[in-house]
C-alpha cells in the first residue's frame, strides 16, 4: 500500500483563515486614500488655474485640444461605388473637380497680400539686383504668380468639362448639378477676391512703381549693378506679364473672356444651347435660394453664394454673349438689401460696381436713375445703420445671453435614455442658433466698417462704441463653444449620428417608393443608383467627401419626383444641419474671426475710453482683447520683412501704447487723485458730492482677472498697485514731512480698492544715513558756513532750506558713513579739516594786523590796565558795547553787517569745523563699539592664528586669521581710546599763533568781550524770528561759536589773559543792576497807574532777563568748549607734564597728508 506524501506545510495551505482578506482590504482602503487625494490635487490645480489665467484663454496656447473635423480616409474612387458604371464616372469627376476647387480656395486666401508693407529703401532694391542670378525670383517670392497664371486654365477646363456633358447623355438623362455651379462660382470669387486686394493695396502699387523706376536706372548703367543686357529685355517682358496677370485687377476678366472653344478637340462651348440653358437655370436655382434668405435672421452663407452668382453669371455672359434683363435687375435689387459684401478681412466688394463695369451691355439696358438710386444706397445704408446700431446691439446682448444661458443649461444636464433623441435635437438647434447669432453680429460689424473706411465717411463716437460691443458679443460666442468644448465635442458624433439617420430613413423611404414602380427605364435605375449612393455615404463618418458626394448624388436621386415636397425640404435641412454640426469648430472660428480688426485699430483707443468710463461692466476688456489676438495667426505669413517677429512687436508695441494711455495711466492717476483728496478733505476742495458730480467705481478694475495679450499676463490691480508704490515711495524721500500723509493714503488703496500695497520702509522724520562723511568733506567750507553745531546734543542743524523741513546731521550718521567707507576715513577728513583751518586763520590773522582793529584794542588794553582797580578788576560792559558799534562807523556791506558780524561769522565757522572734528571721533567711537559687541570679552581675546596653526588647517585659512586678529585689535584699541584729533590740531597751530611774528594776535582776548556782545544780540534776533510767519534768517542755537573761541583762546595760550576781564561776571552785574532800577520805577509809578509807562517798563524788564540769559548761555558754552582744550593748564604747565613723561613733541605728520585704511 503506498503512503502519500504529505507536505510539511500541509496543515496551513488547507483552511483559509481570513488573513488575505484583511490584507486586501487594507490595501484597497489605501488604494482609495490614494485616488481621494490625487483628485483633490488635480482638483486644487485646476482651481488655481482658473484663478489665475481666468475664462478667456489664448486658443492657440491650449496645452491640449480637440479637434472634431473627421478625417477621410478612403478614396473618392472607394466612395463612389455602384452596380452603375457610367453614374459612377460622372459622380467621380464632378465630386474630384469640386474637392480641387475647395483645396485651391483654401491655398489662394493667404493672408501674406493683405498686409500692409514698409516702403522699400533703394539700396535694398540695388542689393538685390547685384546679388540675384534670377532676377524675378527676388521682385516677388509669390507663388500666386503660377497659381493665378493656371486658374484661369483651369476654370475653362472645368467649363468645357461641363459642356461636354451636356452633349455625352448618361442614360438619355440630363444632370442637372447644381452643387457644381456653386462650386464653379466659389471659384471665379477667389479670382474676385484676388482683384479687389490687388485694387485695395496701395503700398504694393507704389513699390511696383518704385520698381519700374529702378529698372530704367539699371538700362543706363547695367554694370553697376552686374547684370548683362541681354538679360533686361526678358525679364522686363517678364515683368509686364506679371503686371498684366496681377496688378492691374484684370485677374478674373482674364478668366471670363479666354477661349473655351476648342475646334480641334471638338469643343464647342459657346454653341451648346443646351449647356448655356442647364448654366442659366442653375444661376437661376441658387439665387433664388439666396434671394429667399439673404438679409434675413436664418441666413448663413448667402452672401458667399450672392458673389458667386454674379461671378457665374459674368461667365455665362462672356461665353454665350445672351442679357436677360430682368435676372440683371434681380441681382442688382439685392444692392438695396445688401450694399456690400465683405469678401475677407478688410476687403469689401460693391456688387452693383461690379456688375455695370462687367456685363456694359446689361447696364446700357437699365435707367441711369435706378442705377444711380442703388448707388446712392450706400448712403443711405450706412446712415440707417449708424441710427439702429444701438438697438441692433441692445436686442443681440439679449439673444445672446439666453443663448449662453440655453447653452449652459442644456450642456449642464446629463442625457436621459428616455429623451435621448429630444436631448439631442435641441442640442443641435442651440448650436445652430449659435452660429447664425455669430454670421449674423460678425455680418453687421465687418459690413459696417469696412464699407465706411472704403467709402472714407467718418463714424461716430456712438457707432463705434456700439461695434465693439457687438464684437464682445462675437468673441462671447465663441468663448461660450470654447469653454464647453468638451461637452459640444461628445455631442457633435451623437448629432451627426441623429442627422445621418433622419437622412437615411428619408432616403429608404424614397428608395422604396422607387424599388415599388415596376415600370423599368434607365433614368430610374440611375436615380436608384444615386440614392443607394448616398445611402453608402451617409453611412460612415460624417466627412466633407462624404458629405459632398451625397449632395452630388442626390442632385440625381431627387429627380422624377422620387421625393414629395414635404419630404424633400426636410431632407435638405437635416442635410444643412449635417454641414454645420460637422464643421462646427470651423465654422464658430471662422465666423468669430476678428482679424479685419487689424485694419480698424483706430478704434481701440476709443473703445478704451469707453470702458474707463463704464467700468461696471469692465470685464468686456477681456473679449476685445481676445478679439485684437485673431490677427496674429495671419501675421506670421508676413513676407515683406525679414522676420515676422518684427510686425508682431510692432503690433504689440503699438496695442500696449494705447492700452497704457487710455486706461492704465488714466486709472493710476485718477485713483491717485481720489486717495489725495480723500486724505486732504479738512482742505476745502471741489465738491464732491456724487450726486452732483457723479462718481466711478473704479474697484471694478481690480477685480479682473489677468489678461493675456502676446507673451504676457497683462494684471491690472498689478499695475496700479506698482504705480502707486512708486509714487508715494518718491515723493516721501523728497519730502519727508509728508510721510503720514502717503502712509494714510497707503491704507487708504489697500481699504476702498482692496490694493496690496508695499511698506515704503522709510523713516518718519530722517534718514539714518544723512548727509555723508565724503560729501561733507570735500566741501568742508560750504558745509561750515549752512550747519549750526549744538554742543550739547552733538548735532548740526541746517540753517536754512528750500523745504519744509531741515536736515540734521548727529552721530548715527556719521557711524553709519564711517562704517560704509572704513575707519581710514576719520583721519582723511581731520586732514581736510586741517587745510581749510589754515585758510581760515590767514583771514583771521588779517583781521587782527588791521590799524582800526589793533589801535583800538591796544587802547582798550591800556585803558583796563589803567582803570582795574577802580572797576573791581571786570572789563566794563559799556566799553565792549562802544567798540561794537564803533566798529560799524568802518563800513557795512550790503545786507547790513559790520566788519565784526563777518568775524564773528569767522570763528563760529572755525569752531563748527572743531565740533566736526569732535563728531568724527565720536561717530568712530560708536562705530568701532558697534562692531565689537560680538566679542564676549575685550580684555581677553584669543590669537585665532595660533589656534589655527595648532590645528595645522591651510596657509590660506591661517592668513584668514591672522586678518581677523589684526581686525579685532584695531577695533579694540579705536573703541578703547580713540584718536585726542583735538591735542593735535592745537599742538600744530600753537607754535605758530604764540610766536614773536604773530604778535598783533595776542590781543584776541580783548575783542572777546565785544564779540559776546554782537553774538548776544544777533542770537536773540535769530530766535526771536522763530514766532515770525518769515523765518528767513531764524536759528536757535550756534555753539560754532563758542567752541571757535575757546579753540583760539588755546592757540593763543589766553586763557588766563581773559579769565582776568571777569567779563562774565561784568555782564551779570550790570544787568542785575538795571533789573533793579527798573523794579524800583516800577514801584514807583504803581502808585500813578500809568498803564502805559508799566507796559514800558515790563517789557524793558522782559528784555533785560533775556539778554541775560543769553549771556548766561554763552557763558555756560563757552566753559563746556574750554574742558576740551583743557583750559584748566597753560601752555608751560602743558609743557612740564610732557618732560616729565618723558614724551617728545607731537607727531603731527598725520596732519600734513591723507591716511587711509
Amino acid at each position: 500500500m503506498a503512503v502519500e506524501t504529505i507536505a510539511p506545510d500541509w496543515e496551513f495551505d488547507r483552511f483559509d483563515d481570513g488573513s488575505q482578506k484583511i490584507h486586501t482590504d487594507v490595501q484597497l482602503k489605501n488604494y482609495s486614500k490614494f485616488l481621494e487625494e490625487y483628485t483633490s490635487q488635480l482638483r486644487g490645480i485646476e482651481e488655481a488655474l482658473d484663478d489665475s489665467i481666468g475664462d478667456v484663454w489664448d486658443f492657440t496656447l491650449d496645452p491640449i485640444a480637440l479637434k472634431l473635423l473627421p478625417y477621410e480616409q478612403s478614396s473618392l474612387l472607394e466612395l463612389i461605388k455602384t452596380d452603375n458604371k457610367v453614374l459612377n464616372k460622372v459622380i467621380t469627376v464632378y465630386a474630384a473637380l469640386c474637392s480641387e476647387v475647395k483645396k485651391l480656395k483654401y491655398e489662394c486666401l493667404t493672408p501674406a497680400l493683405l498686409k500692409e508693407s514698409p516702403r522699400f529703401k533703394w539700396a535694398d532694391l540695388s542689393h538685390s539686383f547685384r546679388n540675384s542670378p534670377v532676377l524675378c525670383h527676388d521682385v516677388m517670392k509669390w507663388w500666386s504668380i503660377l497659381f493665378i497664371s493656371w486658374l484661369p486654365s483651369t476654370t475653362a477646363t472645368r467649363v468645357q468639362q461641363k459642356s461636354l456633358s451636356r452633349q455625352v447623355s448618361i442614360s438619355s438623362f440630363v444632370l442637372p448639378l447644381q452643387t457644381v455651379y456653386e462650386h464653379l462660382g466659389e471659384l471665379l470669387v477667389v479670382l474676385l477676391t484676388l482683384d479687389e486686394i490687388m485694387e485695395n493695396h496701395g503700398t504694393l502699387k507704389d513699390h511696383w512703381k518704385m520698381y519700374k523706376r529702378l529698372l530704367k536706372s539699371v538700362h543706363h548703367n547695367p554694370g553697376k549693378f552686374s547684370i548683362p543686357e541681354e538679360k533686361l529685355k526678358p525679364f522686363e517682358k517678364l515683368l509686364l506679364k506679371l503686371e498684366g496677370q496681377m496688378l492691374d485687377g484684370m485677374i478674373l476678366q482674364a478668366c471670363v473672356e479666354q477661349r473655351f472653344d476648342d475646334p480641334g478637340e471638338g469643343v464647342a462651348v459657346s454653341k451648346n444651347s443646351a449647356f448655356a440653358e442647364e448654366f442659366a437655370f442653375n444661376i437661376r436655382t441658387i439665387f433664388t435660394n439666396v434671394e429667399s434668405k439673404i438679409g434675413e435672421p436664418s441666413e448663413i452663407d448667402q452672401r458667399d453664394k450672392y458673389a458667386s452668382v454674379c461671378g457665374l453669371y459674368v461667365l455665362h455672359f462672356h461665353i454665350f454673349r445672351s442679357v436677360d434683363k430682368k435676372f440683371y435687375k434681380a441681382l442688382l435689387d439685392i444692392c438695396k438689401k445688401v450694399p456690400a459684401v465683405t469678401l475677407t478681412a478688410n476687403i469689401i466688394w460693391f456688387p452693383d460696381a461690379f456688375l455695370i463695369a462687367k456685363v456694359p451691355a446689361a447696364a446700357k439696358l437699365m435707367d441711369k436713375k435706378s442705377l444711380q438710386a442703388i448707388r446712392a444706397q450706400r448712403d443711405t445704408y450706412l446712415q440707417q445703420r449708424a441710427q439702429t446700431l444701438t438697438k441692433d446691439v441692445q436686442s443681440y446682448y439679449v439673444f445672446v445671453t439666453s443663448w449662453m444661458m440655453k447653452m449652459e443649461s442644456i450642456l449642464s444636464t446629463e442625457h436621459k435614455g428616455d429623451k435621448l433623441a429630444e436631448d439631442l435635437n435641441s442640442r443641435c438647434n442651440v448650436f445652430v442658433q449659435g452660429i447664425l447669432y455669430a454670421y449674423s453680429i460678425g455680418t453687421i460689424i465687418k459690413t459696417t466698417m469696412n464699407m465706411y473706411m472704403s467709402m472714407q465717411r467718418p463714424m461716430t463716437k456712438t457707432s463705434v462704441k456700439a461695434l465693439c460691443r457687438l464684437v464682445e458679443l462675437l468673441k462671447a460666442v465663441e468663448h461660450m463653444f470654447h469653454r464647453r468644448s468638451m461637452v459640444v465635442a461628445d455631442s457633435v458624433s451623437h448629432i451627426t449620428q441623429q442627422l445621418q439617420s433622419q437622412a437615411l430613413n428619408a432616403i429608404g423611404v424614397a428608395k422604396k417608393r422607387v424599388i415599388s414602380d415596376k415600370k423599368y427605364s434607365e433614368q430610374r435605375l440611375d436615380v436608384l443608383s444615386s440614392l443607394v449612393l448616398a445611402e453608402n455615404a451617409l453611412s460612415g463618418p460624417s466627412t466633407k467627401e462624404r458629405r459632398l458626394v451625397v449632395s452630388l448624388a442626390l442632385c440625381v436621386g431627387t429627380q422624377l419626383k422620387t421625393f414629395k415636397d414635404e419630404e424633400l425640404l426636410p431632407l435638405q435641412l437635416v442635410l444643412k444641419k449635417l454641414d454645420l454640426i460637422s464643421e462646427l469648430s470651423e465654422r464658430v472660428k471662422l465666423q468669430c474671426d476678428c482679424s479685419f480688426l487689424y485694419w480698424h485699430r483706430a478704434v481701440f483707443p476709443i473703445y478704451l475710453d469707453d470702458v474707463y468710463d463704464y467700468a461696471v461692466d469692465a470685464a468686456r476688456i477681456h473679449y476685445m482683447f481676445s478679439a485684437l489676438r485673431d490677427s496674429v495667426p495671419s501675421m506670421l505669413y508676413a513676407k515683406h520683412m525679414e522676420s515676422c517677429d518684427q510686425l508682431l512687436e510692432s503690433y504689440d508695441k503699438e496695442i500696449m501704447d494705447v492700452f497704457n494711455e487710455h486706461l492704465l495711466d488714466k486709472l493710476c492717476k485718477e485713483i491717485e487723485k481720489d486717495l489725495r483728496l480723500s486724505v486732504h478733505t479738512h482742505l476745502k476742495l471741489d465738491d464732491r458730492n456724487p450726486f452732483k458730480v457723479g462718481m466711478k467705481d473704479l474697484a471694478h478694475f481690480f477685480s479682473l482677472k489677468p489678461i493675456r495679450f502676446f507673451n504676457r499676463f497683462i494684471l491690472i490691480k498689478a499695475y496700479v498697485t506698482h504705480y502707486l508704490d512708486k509714487t508715494f515711495y518718491n515723493l516721501t524721500t523728497v519730502a519727508l514731512h509728508d510721510w503720514a500723509t502717503y502712509s494714510e493714503m497707503r491704507n487708504l488703496a489697500t481699504q476702498r480698492y482692496g490694493l496690496t500695497m508695499t511698506e515704503a520702509h522709510l523713516p518718519s522724520q530722517t534718514l539714518e544715513q544723512g548727509l555723508d562723511v565724503l560729501e561733507i568733506m570735500r566741501n568742508i567750507h560750504v558745509f561750515v558756513s549752512r550747519y549750526l553745531y549744538n554742543l550739547n546734543n552733538q548735532i548740526f542743524v541746517e540753517k536754512a532750506s528750500n523745504n519744509k523741513h531741515l536736515n540734521t546731521i548727529n552721530i548715527r550718521h556719521i557711524a553709519n558713513s564711517i562704517r560704509t567707507h572704513g575707519t581710514g576715513i576719520m583721519n582723511t577728513t581731520v586732514n581736510f579739516t586741517y587745510q581749510f583751518l589754515q585758510k581760515k586763520f590767514y583771514i583771521f590773522s588779517q583781521f587782527m594786523y588791521d590799524e582800526h582793529i589793533k589801535s583800538r584794542l591796544i587802547k582798550d588794553i591800556r585803558f583796563f590796565r589803567e582803570t582795574k582797580d577802580q572797576s573791581d578788576q571786570k572789563y566794563p560792559f559799556e566799553r565792549a558795547e562802544k567798540f561794537n558799534r564803533g566798529i560799524r562807523k568802518l563800513g557795512i556791506t550790503p545786507d547790513g553787517q559790520s566788519y565784526l558780524d563777518q568775524f564773528r561769522q569767522l570763528i563760529s565757522q572755525i569752531g563748527n569745523a572743531m565740533g566736526y572734528v569732535r563728531m568724527i571721533r565720536s561717530g568712530g567711537l560708536h562705530c568701532c563699539s558697534s562692531a565689537i559687541r560680538f566679542v564676549p570679552d575685550l580684555e581677553d581675546i584669543v590669537n585665532f592664528e595660533e589656534l589655527v596653526k595648532e590645528e595645522g588647517l591651510s596657509e590660506e585659512t591661517q592668513k584668514a586669521a591672522s586678518v581677523l586678529d589684526s581686525v579685532l585689535g584695531d577695533l579694540t584699541s579705536n573703541s578703547a581710546e580713540g584718536t585726542e584729533y583735538f591735542k593735535m590740531l592745537v599742538a600744530v597751530f600753537a607754535p605758530e599763533f604764540r610766536s614773536a611774528k604773530n604778535m598783533h594776535l595776542r590781543n584776541f582776548y580783548m575783542i572777546v568781550p565785544p564779540l559776546t556782545v554782537n553774538f548776544v544780540e544777533h542770537s536773540i534776533s535769530c530766535k526771536e524770528k522763530l514766532n515770525k510767519k518769515n523765518k528767513t534768517g531764524a536759528a536757535f542755537t550756534d555753539d560754532g561759536f563758542a567752541m571757535g573761541v575757546a579753540y583760539i583762546l588755546k592757540l593763543l595760550d589766553q586763557y588766563l589773559e581773559f579769565d582776568s576781564l571777569h567779563w562774565f561776571q561784568a555782564v551779570r552785574d550790570k544787568y542785575k543792576k538795571e533789573m533793579k532800577a527798573v523794579v524800583k520805577e516800577q514801584s514807583v509809578q504803581s502808585a500813578s497807574q500809568d498803564e502805559k509807562l508799566l507796559q514800558t517798563m515790563n517789557l524793558t524788564q522782559k528784555r533785560l532777563d533775556g539778554y541775560l540769559q543769553e549771556f548766561e548761555l554763552l557763558h555756560f558754552s563757552l566753559s563746556s568748549a574750554r574742558i576740551f582744550f583743557r583750559a584748566d593748564k597753560t601752555a608751560a604747565e602743558e609743557t612740564q607734564e610732557k618732560k616729565e613723561k618723558a614724551g617728545g613733541p607731537p607727531d603731527v605728520s598725520t596732519l600734513t597728508e591723507p591716511i587711509s585704511k
